[in-house]
């Protein structure tokens, strides 16, 4: 008899309650700030990334937070309106700055870590205004020639359109207040701050979603079996058109 183990397939992995949530994926929140808003010429010179993890009673809670200041490219563009914007001092000596190469090496390790500890495939991104980190987090991945890159590299989910929906409201100081998160202006545009806000943001409207009743969704077993209470078509008009038709024939 052979000693050989029967390899075990992906689908009868026994998935977390988390990688059943998102199919697969996990969500993890990044922020970035910048040298401005073109993310193939200008700066990435933050940049935070935020874990989750769900508890056992299927609440999706803050879990690790990863922060790096970043050393801009070279060439690159850095506005100085992007730097009163956010507040960052390039001089600073308490900055502590690494290269992108550094920066997103740690934070991928991270992700990727986290991503197998959930028995997830794939992270994706989570951020307000999501498109904008998420175009910075790839050009920075490119430019930094690095071939695994654990996010989705276009998917994302966005706390702007999911506060609007919610809480009627895409600007993320104003949504949290309306969610009930405390948020301070002047700790705002700091990557790692910003960072556990939409965390904080995204698991309040996922956790508010589960208690009004929209997840679970109702098992398949149940609408598969469900009654056809779908009136049936009436064809007594199609039927007189064909018989019409063939006795002019």
């Amino acid at each position: 008899m052979s000693d050989t183990q029967p390899q075990t397939s992906p689908e009868e992995k026994q998935k977390t309650p988390i990688a059943l949530r998102f199919r697969g994926f996990l969500p993890v929140i990044i922020d970035v700030e910048t040298g401005g808003f073109n993310c193939a010429t200008d700066a990435l010179l933050e940049i935070a990334a935020v874990t989750l993890q769900m508890e056992e009673d299927g609440t999706l809670v803050r879990h690790e937070t990863f922060e790096f200041h970043v050393d801009p490219f070279e060439g690159a563009n850095i506005e100085q309106t992007a730097l009163d914007f956010t507040g960052i001092n390039l001089d600073c000596e308490d900055r502590h700055s690494v290269p992108e190469q550094i920066a997103l090496g740690e934070v991928f390790q991270a992700v990727r870590k986290a991503v197998k500890t959930t028995g997830c495939n794939r992270a994706v991104l989570v951020g307000h205004n999501a498109h904008f980190d998420l175009g910075f987090l790839n050009a920075a991945s490119s430019r930094c020639d690095i071939k695994r890159n654990p996010f989705h590299p276009f998917s994302c989910m966005d706390t702007a359109s999911l506060s609007g929906l919610a809480f009627g409201h895409t600007v993320l100081a104003t949504s949290c207040k309306r969610a009930n998160i405390e948020f301070n202006n002047s700790e705002a545009h700091s990557a790692a701050y910003d960072a556990e806000k939409t965390a904080d943001l995204f698991c309040t409207i996922v956790n508010k979603w589960k208690a009004l009743g929209g997840w679970p969704l109702p098992a398949e077993s149940d609408t598969a079996t469900a009654p056809d209470t779908t009136p049936a078509p009436d064809t007594t008009q199609s039927d007189h058109a064909t018989l019409t038709e063939k006795n002019e024939e």
